[in-house]
């Protein structure tokens, strides 16, 4: 896998790696483009048991450089296919908008209410950003559902040591848990996926066949589906209801408190 900026090669060799990227850098210049050496980098996604295979990718004379992860329209991508990097940075990048909005969200003369619309509009979605694709696991939400709690706690003026259940500051900001605002949207992406046509490729991609790959040792990886499948079974639905666009947003929507 091969990028730059946000173009993207993929293949499964190194050398089908470095016959589409000269093929790219030919197109390039013969366009009056350049393509930028040195902000060029590769990633071998090992996602299975096999070891790395050893070589380099080259472009020309000049040695690409090699990484484990790289940032690709907005999130983070990492060799081993897991994403604990791109929940650390969607953290990061909550906790960066949350501090700018510091002097409005800490001014005790705001209302909590208005703090929480605040939130809502702001915070929240910067840190949900793409997460109906995230195959989450257990750690992940609470990790998530933690630094949200630090927040309104923040925002409303508790601490740990004023024992307020985390039921009642919700309440008094009328902010939903991340947790079932999260489900709500992969839900609603689940259903997007479902009313696309066969020959659509994220349909193909769906159904894709991975039984040939060589599981590793250790429990297997966290799969979407799987957590789709939790989420089908916890909100008792049934898939087909996907095709009824309204009523399954009706079932899925997760309301914040009023």
């Amino acid at each position: 896998m091969l990028f730059a900026d946000d173009i993207l090669l993929v293949d499964k060799t190194r050398e089908g790696v470095e016959g589409k990227l000269e093929l790219w850098r030919s197109t390039l210049e013969s366009k009056g483009f350049r393509l930028s050496r040195s902000k060029t980098e590769y990633m071998e996604c090992n996602f299975s048991s096999n070891r790395p295979t050893e070589g380099i990718v080259t472009l020309g004379d000049q040695v690409i450089n090699k990484s484990t992860r790289f940032r690709y329209l907005g999130s983070i991508v990492q060799s081993d296919g897991e994403i604990d990097g791109d929940i650390i940075s969607r953290i990061q990048i909550g906790w960066l908008k949350w501090r700018n909005a510091s002097g409005l969200l800490c001014d005790r003369n705001v209302p909590l209410k208005l703090k929480g619309k605040f939130y809502k509009m702001v915070v929240r979605p910067a840190m949900l950003y793409g997460a109906e694709c995230w195959p989450l696991k257990e750690k992940h939400n609470t990790k998530l559902s933690v630094t949200e709690m630090r927040m309104l706690r923040w925002m409303s003026g508790f601490t740990l040591r004023d024992k307020i259940r985390n039921e009642h500051i919700r309440e008094k900001v009328g902010v939903a848990p991340i947790e079932d605002k999260i489900r709500e949207s992969r839900l609603r992406w689940f259903g997007h996926i479902k009313r696309r046509p066969f020959d659509d490729p994220v349909r193909r991609v769906e159904v894709l066949d991975l039984t040939y790959i060589k599981k590793g040792r250790g429990r297997p990886k966290k799969t979407w589906l799987e957590n789709i499948r939790n989420d089908l079974s916890l909100l008792d639905l049934n898939k087909n209801l996907t095709f009824n666009r309204t009523q399954w947003r009706k079932r899925i929507h997760v309301a914040d408190p009023t």
